[in-house]
C-alpha cells in the first residue's frame, strides 16, 4: 500500500535525513506502476495510443519505411520502452507486417501488472528489465512513448550564496520540499528561487541507445511532453484519476513525472544522426493521420465522429499537439525518416 511508502520513507528521513526529489521520485515510481496497470478511464491517465490506433499504426509505418530504405535487412528487432498495456507495440506491429517486416519483439518492463496487459496484446514478447539485455546482434527499431517523462529527475534550487539540491524532508506528517547544502554545480549564477532540472538516468539511457544504434544500426522514435530547449522551472507533477494532485501527498499512489529537456537528450546522443524534435501533431500530419482518419471514418461511418475527435486530440495545438514532441535517432548509416519536415 502507498501508506506502507509513505511509512518507509519518513523513516528513512527521520533516520538519515532528507532525500534528494530523485530518490523520491524513483521509490514513489516504482511502487506506483508496480502495484498496477495506470491506464485507461479507470486508471489515472491515457497515453496517445489508448486514444487512438491511428497514433500506433503510424509509428509503426514509420519503422518500417526506415527499415525498408535501409534495405530490409533480413533481422530486425522492435525494442520498445515503458510499453504500456502493449496497445502501441500492437498496432504499430500490425502496420509493420503489412508492410512485410515482421521484426523480434523486446519490451523493456518491469511491471508485473503492465507485463501482464502486454502478455495478452503481444504474447511473443520477450521481457527485459533494461536495455543492456537487448539483442546486440540485429538492427534495432526502438519506440520510447511517454517514457522519458516519468524517470527521476534532480531539482537544483539557486540561492543568493549559489546551488542547492533540492531535498525531500518529512515534517509535521508531511513530506515537503527543502534546500539542502551548497553543491557545486555547472551553472551560471540565477536569481535566488529559481529550479533547473536534470535527469541523469535519461541522459545515461539515451546514450546506451545512441552507442546501440551506432553499432548496430536502426532507429528509435521518441515522444513525449517537454521543452525543445532547457530552462528553468519545477515541472514536477502527480496526475490521479485524470488530474493533478499535490505530488508531496500519498507517494506511490499518483504518477510522478516531469518535463522532459529534449535538448539535454539531443546533446546525449552521440554518434549518432538525429531529426527534431518537431511537435506531435506535426510529425502525425506528415505521417497521414488525416487521411488514414478519414479513411477509418468511411469504414465505419457510425464511428466517425469518434474518430475525428481522437484524431484531434492527439494533433490540436490546445490538446496533445503542440506539448508532447517527437525526436528520432538513427544509426548514420541508415536514411533520413519521414515525418520530419
Amino acid at each position: 500500500m502507498p501508506d506502507d511508502l509513505t511509512e518507509r520513507l519518513a523513516r528513512l528521513i527521520e533516520t538519515n535525513g532528507p532525500i534528494s526529489v530523485a530518490q523520491y521520485m524513483a521509490e514513489a515510481n516504482a511502487h506506483y506502476y508496480g502495484t498496477r496497470d495506470p491506464l485507461g478511464a479507470a486508471g489515472d491517465f491515457v497515453t496517445a495510443p489508448e486514444i487512438s490506433q491511428m497514433f500506433g499504426e503510424l509509428v509503426g509505418l514509420w519503422l518500417a519505411d526506415l527499415w525498408q530504405r535501409a534495405g530490409a535487412p533480413e533481422r530486425a528487432c522492435y525494442v520498445e520502452l515503458g510499453p504500456g498495456r502493449g496497445t502501441l507495440a500492437a498496432d504499430a506491429l500490425r502496420a509493420m507486417k503489412m508492410a512485410g517486416l515482421r521484426p523480434e519483439v523486446h519490451f523493456v518492463e518491469t511491471s508485473p501488472a503492465l507485463r501482464a496487459a502486454q502478455r495478452a496484446r503481444v504474447p511473443d514478447a520477450v521481457w527485459h528489465d533494461d536495455v543492456s539485455t537487448v539483442p546486440e546482434d540485429a538492427p534495432l527499431l526502438i519506440v520510447a512513448n511517454e517514457f522519458f517523462d516519468a524517470l527521476p529527475a534532480r531539482q537544483l534550487l539557486a540561492s543568493e550564496e549559489g546551488w542547492h539540491e533540492r531535498l525531500v524532508d518529512w515534517r509535521d506528517g508531511r513530506f515537503v520540499p527543502v534546500a539542502g547544502p551548497r553543491i557545486p554545480a555547472p551553472l551560471a549564477p540565477a536569481e535566488a528561487g529559481t529550479i533547473v532540472e536534470t535527469s541523469p538516468a535519461s541522459v545515461a539511457i539515451v546514450r546506451e541507445l545512441a552507442r546501440r544504434l551506432a553499432e548496430q544500426g536502426g532507429a528509435a522514435l521518441i515522444v513525449d511532453y517537454g521543452h525543445v530547449r532547457s530552462g528553468t522551472g519545477d515541472t514536477l507533477q502527480a496526475v490521479e484519476k485524470h488530474g493533478f494532485a499535490d505530488p508531496w501527498e500519498q507517494p506511490g499512489a499518483r504518477d510522478l513525472t516531469v518535463h522532459v529537456d529534449f535538448e539535454a537528450l539531443r546533446k546525449a546522443a552521440a554518434g549518432v544522426a538525429l531529426a527534431g524534435p518537431t511537435t506531435q501533431g506535426e510529425w502525425l500530419k506528415e505521417m497521414g493521420i488525416e487521411v488514414r482518419a478519414a479513411l477509418l471514418a468511411k469504414a465505419a461511418p457510425a464511428r466517425a465522429e469518434e474518430i475525428m475527435a481522437a484524431k484531434e486530440r492527439l494533433v490540436a495545438a490546445d490538446q496533445m499537439g503542440e506539448l508532447f514532441k517527437v525526436l528520432a535517432l538513427r544509426a548514420e548509416s541508415w536514411p533520413e525518416p519521414a515525418g520530419f519536415a
